[in-house]
C-alpha cells in the first residue's frame, strides 16, 4: 500500500459521500477493486470493506470483516477505528455489550482526535443495554472540553452522574 492507493480509496469515499444511496453496490465494487490491490492477507483489506459494507447499511456484513481485520494485525489510526466502527456494528446488530467491551479500554488509550468519537459510540452502546447515566456521563465529559466556557462545571457534572452519591 502507498500514498497513491490511499489517495483512491480517499477519492472513492469522497465520490460516495456526495450520493451515497444511489451509488452503493457501484462504491462497494470500487473498494472491491482497490482491495484486490493489496498483498494477501493486508490487514487493509477486511477494513476496508468492512467500512464499505457498514456505510452502505449492512453493519451484519462488517462486523466480520471489522475482526479480521484487526485478527490480522491492523495497528494505530485505523485499528482504533476499526474498534469504534465495530462496536457501532455491534450495537446496531443487538449486542451492545459486545461493543462495551470492545471500546472501554479505549478510554484509557494514547489521546488521539478519534477520542470524542470512542466516548459516543460507548455511550451509544451503554444506552442501548440502558445505562444512560454512564452514557450521558461520557458524552458531557467529551463535550466539555470543546466548551468556550463551563468546561470545569460540565466535566464536573459528568463525573457526578456516575459517581456514588453520599
Amino acid at each position: 500500500m502507498n500514498q497513491d492507493w490511499e489517495d483512491r480509496v480517499t477519492a472513492a469515499w469522497a465520490d460516495f459521500d456526495s450520493r451515497p444511496q444511489e451509488r452503493a453496490d457501484e462504491f462497494r465494487a470500487v473498494i472491491d477493486a482497490l482491495v484486490a490491490e493489496l498483498p494477501e492477507g493486508s490487514p487493509d483489506a477486511p477494513f476496508e470493506q468492512a467500512c464499505a459494507w457498514d456505510s452502505t447499511g449492512h453493519s451484519d456484513k462488517a462486523v466480520p470483516l471489522y475482526r479480521e481485520a484487526l485478527a490480522r494485525g491492523l495497528t494505530g489510526y485505523k485499528a482504533r477505528r476499526a474498534k469504534i466502527q465495530l462496536s457501532s456494528s455491534l450495537r446496531n446488530t443487538g449486542r451492545p455489550q459486545e461493543g462495551v467491551a470492545l471500546l472501554t479500554p479505549e478510554l484509557d488509550a494514547p489521546s488521539d482526535e478519534l477520542d470524542d468519537a470512542v466516548r459516543a459510540t460507548l455511550a451509544l452502546c451503554l444506552s442501548s443495554l440502558g445505562r444512560d447515566r454512564e452514557g450521558l456521563s461520557l458524552v458531557l465529559g467529551a463535550l466539555a472540553r470543546h466548551l468556550p466556557r463551563y468546561q470545569r462545571s460540565m466535566a464536573n457534572y459528568a463525573r457526578a452522574l456516575v459517581e456514588p452519591r453520599p
